[in-house]
């Protein structure tokens, strides 16, 4: 299996990035629907600094509530806080924390790379801004397995994804699929429809 090198802690820079933006957001992008079903950009941002704010008893006991179902657990804890805190802050718990170590269990540096762009793109895509560059995408993308494909309900049998942006492919099919990074990864976790 080929090794792929450890990314560099890329995490701050989506965050400062991100910060920026919201930092000059108008109420209404701010309730502007986003890329996850039924999430605003507020439920997003709530859900992206959830960890900052939440400490580990009250995590596992929401968890628990939820019949230990994360994407349920994450969906009510969003919308509570949503409701709870300002848009300003909402923005303030993801500048105070753009350095913050936090890693999803099991998913060490990359996963919280990952957690960054994917649902930094979730935001900037609905609002027309810039998305995180190439190379950064690559640095994801280049770390998803079949469990992570398979998370979003992704099947790349018979293709063959090819960035034409950066040295990247996904798939081994027979099937060639031109795409830009940025498309590839919303095609990959279900943002946008993958092409047949």
């Amino acid at each position: 299996m080929r090794r792929h090198p450890r990314p560099r802690r890329s995490q701050p820079i989506e965050r400062h990035a991100l910060a920026g933006l919201l930092a000059q957001a108008s109420p209404d992008q701010w309730a502007e629907p986003s890329l996850c079903d039924g999430w605003r950009v507020r439920e997003v941002v709530a859900h992206i600094t959830m960890s900052y704010r939440i400490s580990m008893p009250r995590f596992l006991f929401g968890l628990a509530r939820s019949g230990f179902k994360f994407n349920s657990y994450s969906d009510q804890q969003a919308r509570a806080d949503a409701t709870r805190l300002t848009d300003a802050q909402l923005l303030a718990s993801l500048q105070d924390n753009i350095e913050h170590p936090w890693r999803p269990p099991g998913g060490g540096q990359v996963g919280a790379l990952s957690h960054d762009v994917i649902h930094g793109f979730d935001i900037t895509e609905p609002l027309g801004w810039p998305a995180a560059p190439p190379e950064r995408i690559k640095l994801v993308l280049e770390h998803a397995g079949k469990k992570n494909l398979a998370f979003f309900g992704t099947d790349l049998t018979g293709k063959r994804l090819i960035a034409d942006d950066v040295d990247l492919t996904l798939g081994d099919g027979p099937r060639e699929i031109r795409m830009t990074a940025r498309e590839m990864l919303l095609a990959v976790t279900g943002r946008a429809p993958l092409p047949s």
